[in-house]
């Protein structure tokens, strides 16, 4: 499945409407942590070709055994734009309002990359179908809240 993205920021919402309809449609609710990072995944690297490259781009998505939980087969997020130049990770500091994006899929993909495609490129993120596994607190006798595989402990 592929999305023709116009190079203005408001085809950032587009995208992410575009992707939760794709995930709604293929089974998996609003509201589970699948859903929540790929849409998450789509607004960072859809606003970094409009934003970085002023150029149109194509979002793709492959959701493979979504509707089985196939483990085996990650779901695939693909943003291909025309611009020939390389993505750059950035270092900010705390006060500043962007530049995290990068690092912020480098955080919740399990995998990514990108790859020369013709005079532009791709820039891709994939997410392991599998559940992780919850963390055993009784042990401990303290109440944990987990969250996306972090614990918090309530105090």
């Amino acid at each position: 499945m592929q999305l023709e993205i116009r190079p203005d920021p408001a085809e950032v919402g587009r995208a992410r409407r575009w992707a939760r309809a794709r995930l709604v449609g293929s089974g998996v609710g609003a509201d589970e942590p699948l859903a929540e990072t790929l849409i998450l995944l789509v607004s960072e690297l859809v606003t970094n070709a409009v934003v970085h490259t002023g150029l149109p781009a194509v979002l793709r998505l492959s959701l493979p055994g979504v509707e089985a939980k196939s483990e085996s087969v990650p779901v695939r997020l693909e943003v291909a734009d025309r611009s020939g130049l390389a993505p750059v990770p950035r270092w900010v500091d705390g006060d500043a309002t962007g530049g995290r994006g990068l690092a912020l899929v480098d955080g919740l993909a399990d995998r990514w990359g990108w790859s020369r495609e013709g005079a532009g490129k791709s820039i891709w993120c994939e997410l392991d179908r599998f559940e992780r596994p919850q963390q055993d607190t009784k042990a401990y006798d303290i109440e944990v809240a987990a969250y996306e595989g972090l614990a918090f402990e309530a105090v």
